[in-house]
């Protein structure tokens, strides 16, 4: 292992973003390298998500809204985040050593010191690769097995689908037994890579006419299942062209959260009750961390999966964390397909 350097650099909040973020709000600092409290593990980060969720965290007046799980961020905190790292030092009997590989939510530095309850080891047998343990996938999975449970030959829609929930979700999808699997997205180049790619069958493109016209098209007889990232005119849509006893699970409201003005914690909708009614919509907000056995059962089955080539795990890896500020405003942008990492 390397020396120890004497520095170590990290993303910090610059300013809050008033609309969506940008480079400029971001700011690059060098700092001493962490000295670890007794009970603390110093790391060397690998790599670090890059995820929209962030906007809920630096925008202006994130503080001002309660009710969200996400810490809102002042001018001058380092940003953090899902990371890999390496082991440097591990205080004994925390079942760590040098050259493990560690998850933890401290990511967006190079080194950080973390209490060693936070830090869960990496089976190096059970995914192929590192990375794959930062995919949204377990999220995903989660509410496509507690969230809702698929049933055979289900119709199931999929919003954001080219995005880090949404590229696993409709694979997910197909290997759970659904029989026709549909996504949104926000170009024709990514409607034609979830079809060609990932096997989704149909794609409908926000802004080519009606979303509601366009997912009729795509499901003339119906959804039966929505895994909802986006809410707005995608769920107004998919409550109208629901089947009888649908059911919807909403995990992300990129609607409000990637909306150009405001905190990001807002996601104003109006539905149609009388369809929720009649068809017997069952419809439920949903987060994976309620269901922590679910991240165990999915990185088992994600490594079989990965393996037998019965799925991928589309990511995109940029070099440096120079590179991550830029990464978060293009992200939010939807720039990228799948996950977006840093490697530090």
């Amino acid at each position: 292992m390397s020396p120890l350097p004497h520095s170590s650099r990290e993303v910090r909040l610059k300013t809050k973003p008033r609309s969506l973020p940008s480079a400029e709000d971001f700011e690059i600092v060098e700092v001493p390298c962490p000295a670890p409290g007794s009970g603390d593990v110093l790391i060397r980060n690998r790599c670090v998500r890059v995820s929209a969720s962030l906007r809920m965290m630096i925008s202006e007046g994130a503080e001002n809204v309660e009710g969200i799980p996400f810490p809102a961020l002042n001018p001058g905190d380092t940003l953090g985040g899902e990371a890999i790292g390496e082991v440097v030092s591990a205080p004994e009997g925390s079942g760590l050593a040098p050259g493990d590989l560690v998850m933890h939510v401290q990511g967006w530095r190079e080194y950080a010191a973390v209490p060693a309850i936070d830090c869960t080891r990496l089976d190096h047998e059970e995914l192929p690769m590192p990375a794959a343990h930062l995919a949204h996938g377990w999220t995903a999975y989660a509410a496509l097995t507690r969230g809702v449970q698929i049933q055979s030959g289900d119709t199931v829609f999929v919003t954001s689908a080219a995005g880090a929930i949404g590229s696993m979700a409709g694979q997910i999808a197909r290997l759970l037994g659904a029989g026709r699997v549909i996504g949104s997205t926000g170009s024709r180049d990514k409607a034609d890579r979830l079809t060609d790619e990932l096997g989704y069958d149909a794609a409908v493109v926000r802004g080519a006419g009606p979303i509601v016209d366009q997912l009729k098209a795509a499901a003339p007889d119906g959804i039966d299942v929505l895994l909802d990232n986006v809410g707005g005119e995608q769920l107004e849509a998919a409550v109208a062209v629901a089947r009888e006893n649908a059911r919807f699970v909403i995990v992300g409201t990129l609607s409000g959260q990637l909306a150009s003005h405001g905190a990001g914690r807002t996601a104003p909708v109006e539905l149609d009750s009388v369809q929720l009614l009649l068809k017997k919509i069952a419809m439920r907000g949903y987060s994976a961390d309620d269901d922590p056995d679910a991240r165990a059962e999915w990185n088992r089955q994600f490594g079989v999966w990965l393996r037998s080539g019965r799925i991928v795990f589309p990511h995109v890896l940029l070099k440096g964390i120079a590179q991550a500020p830029e990464a978060l405003q293009e992200v939010a942008r939807g720039r990228y397909f799948g996950t977006v990492l840093a490697e530090l």
